[in-house]
């Protein structure tokens, strides 16, 4: 974890053990796995999955870029998906009449190389899966969640659509998502995807009290979320 490091560099010319087993300690608190599900069962609270077909209607369905589609090595053009949760789901609420229209952010990261932004590459796949391309909008680039509820409202205001949002997300993202969409004065139906916790916390399991490294990355996603949460003030 970045300030696990950051700990150790201050702390190389003058390491002590009390310092050096804080260390120890919390990584490996961090590295457990209860401690990890834990986590993650605090940042996806209150969220529970929705059916599709249970969900409220709107103006408008609004899915957000994930940052997880990237080119395959090898010469055949192929892109991964990281988790397609969002898109899905996203595709599924329209064809379930919940709305009219159907916004995809243009998620890139500054050093990707991909040529097409997300929301260029969902659109392409939805009108592949039968979505009329004229239902379909696509958001200027966007880096972060902030930049995508700014462009979201400056794309309802050139199509003079009003502001009642199905917001498709994942759990762990969706209490910031929906605060910083707020403040851009929608209305947001919150529609969460993509848990990685079970319904049922698990810690009977000698696994999960077992330290590990996957644990550990974890523990490291759901502590970022939270610095997130601090920084734009959404909890």
């Amino acid at each position: 974890m970045g300030a696990s490091l950051c700990f150790l560099i201050l702390n190389l010319k003058k390491p002590t053990k009390k310092n050096i087993f804080r260390l120890i300690l919390f990584l490996w608190i961090f590295s457990i796995g209860f401690v990890a599900d834990l986590l993650w069962k605090i940042i996806e609270y209150p969220w529970q999955r929705i059916d599709d077909s249970d969900a409220s209607t709107a103006d408008a369905i609004v899915v957000l870029s994930t940052g997880e589609i990237f080119q395959a090595p090898g010469k055949v053009n192929v892109l991964e998906w990281g988790d397609p949760d969002r898109y899905f789901a996203g595709i599924s609420l329209y064809k379930n009449k919940k709305a009219p229209k159907i916004f995809f952010t243009g998620g890139s990261k500054p050093f990707d190389q991909i040529s097409k932004d997300e929301g260029t590459l969902y659109k392409e796949y939805a009108i592949s899966h039968g979505i009329p391309s004229e239902a379909i909008f696509v958001t200027n680039k966007v880096i972060n969640t902030a930049q995508e509820a700014i462009e979201i409202r400056r794309s309802f205001n050139e199509t003079n659509s009003s502001s009642k949002i199905l917001l498709v997300t994942s759990a762990f993202h969706m209490k910031r998502a929906k605060k910083l969409f707020e403040r851009q004065g929608f209305f947001v139906y919150p529609h969460p995807v993509d848990f990685k916790t079970s319904k049922i916390l698990r810690w009977k399991s000698p696994n999960k009290w077992i330290p590990n490294s996957s644990s550990l990355n974890k523990s490291s996603l759901a502590l970022r979320e939270l610095i997130g949460r601090t920084i734009y003030r959404s909890w």
